[in-house]
């Protein structure tokens, strides 16, 4: 299935029906009288967050929404039938937004959440409702009212605990492969990952969500590279990834160029908690390790990790102090850790 994280759909809720204007005409009824009924109310555009999505590929093969119009109002005091409303079902994680792709009408965050994006129009009155002791036969009634219409953005934020950051080749790809089930392309190429990924991980008897994205690089924010629209992927994660290539020639500056382009975007990305490692420590030389580290820990201003994904050296602790770091109450117990897939 092809991923697709950003749907620009158009909807329309149903118009009520009309109401009717009838007179009781029955023989042996000395009296007859209006018995004109209501229209029925137009159909709802509904969207609900449904459990098993992970994807809005579904709307770029369908972006037009319409829900069922109202029947009008019948004689014998017969109300039409209701229009149907139509369900919009998107994965957890999707924001609505509306035409100018800023103003935020709803975020989908919890499976079965339902909102209303387009009310049906009530339906109209028949001439039954106009009866009074002054006009006991009106020739009256209300047109239902009519739909409303919208153009709406769907965008999807991968909802998970930790987010992978880092330069293409940093190795995001194969820590997640190495720690979940997770299956992503992996090579000696850049930008080998070219839509997020989600892996679950397990250390200590807990489990949380990473999400991998595609790697940034200098001027992400301007479009280059793959640019930084995967970003908001990692903005509702509990803490962030950053891993930067040990074999490269200058660490720090690799991370300033990851840093850089969080702060371009903006969204609070920059502020979240996050975990510095430096990848790929089996390929670094012995004399040469402690310098990169030096380096990358005066570039951040915090202490980092070390560890290499290929072979699993340093794993287990990571994913320790990233546990640390989305569940602070959570125990480590003794004996346990993290066991390669």
């Amino acid at each position: 299935m092809k991923f697709l994280d950003l749907a620009k759909v158009y909807v329309r809720s149903g118009a009520g029906g009309n109401g009717a204007i009838s007179f009781r005409r029955e023989k042996y009824i000395e009296h007859g009288g209006p018995d004109g009924g209501d229209g029925g109310r137009g159909g709802d555009v509904v969207v609900e967050a449904v459990d098993g999505l992970n994807t809005l590929i579904d709307f770029r093969y369908q972006q037009h929404f319409f829900a069922r119009n109202g029947q009008g109002g019948m004689g014998r005091q017969r109300t039409g039938r209701g229009g149907e409303d139509i369900v919009l079902r998107v994965p957890v994680g999707t924001e609505i937004l509306d035409e100018d792709e800023e103003t935020v009408v709803a975020d989908m965050t919890e499976v079965g959440q339902r909102v209303v994006l387009a009310k049906g129009g009530n339906g109209g009155f028949g001439n039954l409702h106009f009866k009074t002791s002054t006009n006991q036969a009106p020739r009256r009634s209300n047109p239902g009212q009519p739909g409303v219409e919208r153009t709406l953005w769907l965008r999807l934020k991968l909802i998970a605990d930790v987010g992978l950051l880092g330069l293409p080749n940093a190795g995001k790809s194969t820590f997640l492969a190495a720690t979940s089930n997770a299956r992503p392309k992996i090579a000696d190429y850049p930008f080998t990952t070219l839509v997020p990924n989600l892996g679950v991980v397990g250390v200590d008897g807990g489990e949380f969500v990473v999400a991998d994205i595609p790697g940034l690089i200098e001027g992400a924010h301007e479009g280059r590279g793959i640019g930084d629209r995967f970003l908001g992927h990692v903005e509702r994660c509990g803490a962030l990834l950053h891993l930067v290539d040990g074999t490269s020639e200058d660490v720090a500056g690799d991370y300033r160029t990851v840093i850089t382009e969080l702060e371009m975007y903006g969204g609070g990305l920059v502020d979240k908690p996050r975990l510095t490692v430096l990848n790929k420590a089996d390929a670094v030389a012995e004399d040469e390790l402690p310098v990169r580290l030096q380096a990358l820990s005066e570039a951040c201003g915090a202490e980092v990790m070390q560890m290499s994904g290929a072979t699993g050296q340093g794993v287990t602790e990571v994913l320790r102090a990233l546990r640390r770091m989305i569940r602070p109450e959570a125990a480590e117990p003794e004996g346990a850790a993290w066991t390669p897939l």
